[in-house]
């Protein structure tokens, strides 16, 4: 039987990059990782700042020197097989060690995020039971009395000496491991427990999420699959380790052999892609928004809008021919990221189509991505060249999509609970039986808690949080992201939650607006600005069907609470 020829523009698309050349190795188990790695030689995996402020670099090599030699040292004092590691800290080539060492020698990797306090912590290191902790000099102080309670935990520094009530440096144990050689047994069990992840806690008390080995490499292949990476990229990793999402991403990368320089802080950003000019970003959308808001107070400023602006409506009309004129029209935009930018993978949260498309049209690609952590964590991509505005994309390959309970809405979607099944599905909740069989569908899928639609071809449209759904008294269901989406385009608001408030039988869309300090003299009356700000809504509402209109506006004076992804925690508005 004859190959079908691709029929829609999708098609095309999708075939014509499928003979783009991809230099990955999908692997089979982190220890193939790891092989990879060490393959790729005297090529400079990490570019980061030492204690001092100075830049250092690891090789490939290097790098796959110390997870062997770590893991080793580790098996020959018993800590690791079988064992669970917590790992808190700043990004770092020793987070990378101690991550893929605990997973490659048979141990369970609990990445925790560093923003937490000691008491957190703590907790959760209980919850976790975990037998080993490997931390950066950050916490040396700070777990001094936490390591006194806990004995039966061994404390482990990324540096420094490991004086009481610590246990040994990771020097230390490479040291033993470089002495002592272990090679771990392969194929290894790819179904065990291999990472433990707190939930961040946007809508209530955080869960712990059972990923296995199988699970970990899926979402590694898929982001392989659905990314353009090359050998010459330079990616600058910006957003917390711990996320699966940054590290889904930044090992994707580095199975195809990017170098990859770590951000110290979120402050030196701008001047950090000065000195490493990424050729790559991984960003989540408030991180993105406030670069395009940036970018055009910038172009305000100098009086060239109306320039730019035809400048890029000029190139995308060019591109239509064949003929991609963008980094030389807008290299002085471009400049500002280091002036090599050309990829930004998106995720974490939904991402305005219009900023999206503003980065396009001045030359640098935008891969949207959707995931949960409880499917380590992709489920989408909506790659460049077949992008659908307002789309998260096709399903990737480690997973199918389905959409259970759906209702037909008055634009004739379908709309419903996004369900996941496939390899990157985790094994369930840590010591939750209920909440384990509350996630998934009497069939085994795993309900994602997002309400959403699929379009003929399968790309995901995404409408809001089933738990954050707003039902009127007449039957209308409000998804309070999509308006807040609207919000977002508005320069006197930094952040906005909305929600239904009650007054009397009559629920009333109302939007709590973080205003943006920098659109008001700093001496204006919260009564004006509340005005400005309620001007500038009531205009976008003509924009809106009534039954979402927003009604009422309320001013804060403190931006809102956030998980350190940057997603507000909702349930916290009052």
């Amino acid at each position: 039987m004859p190959t079908r020829m691709p029929q829609t523009r999708t098609e095309r698309n999708i075939e014509a990059m499928k003979k783009t050349k991809r230099i990955y190795t999908p692997i089979t188990n982190i220890k193939h990782m790891v092989s990879i790695l060490e393959s790729r030689g005297e090529r400079t995996m990490f570019d980061y700042f030492d204690a001092e402020g100075n830049i250092r670099k690891i090789t490939y090599r290097a790098l796959a020197a110390r997870v062997t030699a770590f893991g080793s040292g580790l098996y020959r004092l018993g800590r690791i097989k079988g064992r669970r590691t917590a790992i808190i800290g700043e990004t770092s080539p020793s987070w990378y060690v101690a991550y893929l060492a605990t997973v490659m020698f048979g141990g369970t990797a609990i990445p925790m995020d560093k923003e937490l306090a000691i008491a957190e912590i703590e907790n959760f290191l209980c919850r976790a039971e975990a037998d080993n902790v490997v931390f950066s000099p950050l916490f040396a102080e700070k777990f001094r009395d936490v390591a006194a309670r806990h004995p039966e935990i061994a404390f482990i520094p990324m540096a420094g000496a490991a004086d009481a009530p610590y246990y040994k440096s990771m020097e230390e144990i490479e040291s033993i491991g470089t002495g002592r050689p272990h090679d771990p047994s392969s194929p290894s069990d790819m179904d065990r427990l291999a990472v433990m992840l707190f939930t961040s806690g946007t809508t209530g008390t955080s869960k712990c999420v059972m990923l296995s080995e199988k699970n970990i490499c899926a979402a590694i292949n898929s982001a392989c699959e659905a990314v353009d990476f090359f050998p010459r990229d330079v990616l600058v990793s910006v957003l917390p380790i711990h996320h699966t999402y940054e590290l889904c991403c930044s090992l994707a990368a580095a199975n195809y052999g990017c170098e990859i320089a770590i951000n110290d802080s979120l402050r030196h950003c701008m001047r950090n892609f000065q000195t490493f000019r990424p050729t790559a970003l991984v960003l989540v959308p408030l991180f993105l928004t406030t670069m395009d808001k940036k970018v055009w107070d910038e172009i305000r400023k100098k009086g060239v809008e109306s320039a730019v602006r035809g400048l890029m409506k000029l190139s995308d009309g060019t591109r239509k021919i064949g003929l991609d004129p963008r980094r030389l029209l807008f290299r002085d935009i471009l400049a500002a990221f280091g002036g090599r930018l050309e990829k930004i993978i998106c995720g974490g949260a939904p991402l305005d189509p219009k900023i999206a498309a503003d980065f396009r049209s001045l030359g640098i690609e935008v891969w949207e991505g959707y995931g949960i952590t409880e499917c380590s964590p992709l489920i989408a991509v909506d790659v460049y060249y077949h992008s659908k505005p307002g789309s998260v994309g096709p399903a990737v390959t480690s997973c199918m999509v389905r959409i259970e309970d759906a209702v037909t809405d008055e634009d004739g979607h379908d709309i419903g609970e996004i369900c996941v099944k496939g390899k990157n599905v985790m094994l369930g909740y840590y010591k939750d039986e209920a909440a384990t069989a509350d996630a998934f569908t009497a069939d085994g899928w795993f309900r994602t808690g997002d309400l959403g639609y699929l379009d003929d071809e399968g790309y995901i449209y995404i409408t809001g949080r089933k738990k954050s759904v707003i039902v009127l008294e007449n039957g209308k269901n409000v998804f309070p992201e999509e308006i807040e989406e609207y919000l977002a385009s508005v320069d006197k608001i930094a952040e906005c939650v909305v929600v239904g408030r009650k007054n009397g039988r009559e629920t009333v869309l109302t939007a709590v607006v973080f205003p943006n300090a920098e659109k008001f003299e700093a001496d204006t009356p919260e009564s004006e600005m509340l005005a400005a700000v309620r001007a500038d809504v009531n205009k976008l509402n003509r924009r809106l069907v009534g039954y979402k209109q927003v009604r009422n506006v309320e001013l804060r004076t403190t931006p809102f609470e956030k998980t350190t992804s940057m997603k507000i925690k909702r349930h916290l508005v009052k």
